[in-house]
Formats: structure tokens, sequence, C-alpha cells
């Protein structure tokens, strides 16, 4: 594995970590939702820290600030996701508790990320 500067950012390894429970709550779905809110769910939460990572490997701030912004958006998405799978009641209260305080800390870090580019 290569050795970059983004594997030392707090925020990419708690994102790393968010992918890590989003894969494992998320397989406790119902397998009709394999293709449907899992997957997206999932794939939303991955390009969290893959845009972090990318940001930083950018030269420009603006362009660091626009792909940590996209890693944002992304984890706005995931949380979308997850209030629609609580809602359904595919989360447990321990889950959604989990998933919510790592979005949360993960959204202020990358706010706190992009002011410290500026």
């Amino acid at each position: 594995m290569l050795e970059l500067s983004h594997k030392n950012l707090d925020v990419w390894k708690l994102s790393i970590n968010f992918v890590l429970n989003v894969y494992k709550i998320s397989s406790k779905y119902p397998k009709e939702e394999l293709f449907g809110l899992t997957a997206h769910t999932r794939r939303s939460s991955v390009y969290v820290p893959s845009n972090i990572a990318e940001g930083s490997a950018r030269k420009s701030p603006l362009e660091k600030i626009r792909y940590y912004e996209i890693s944002r958006a992304s984890l706005v998405e995931t949380d979308t996701q997850i209030e629609i799978a609580n809602g359904l009641g595919f989360l447990s209260l321990d889950d959604y508790k989990i998933l919510n305080d790592e979005i949360n800390t993960i959204f202020a870090k990358l706010s706190r990320l992009m002011e410290s580019v500026r």
C-alpha cells in the first residue's frame, strides 16, 4: 500500500471505519433491497473517504476544497439513505445511533478540514 498523506487524516480514518460499519449494518437489510437501498447506501458511503483521498492529492486549494465538498455531499446522501432505512424499520436503535454519531463527527471534521485549506 502507498504511504500517502490522506492516510494520516483523522477524518479519512473515521470515514473508512464508517464505510465498514455501513457494510456490516446494511448486510442486515432485507435481501430484496440488495440492488436498491443496500447498494446505494454502500456506494455513497465509499465515496466519502475516496473523495477525501483524491482531494488530498490535489495541489490547488480550490481543487482540494471541491473534492472535500463532494465527500461531504456524499456523506449527506448516505445520511438520507440511512434515514430512509430507519424509517422502513431496517435499523436497530443501536445501529442507527452508531451511524448517526459517525456522520455528525465526519461532517464536522470535513468542514474544519475545508476551512483549514482556505
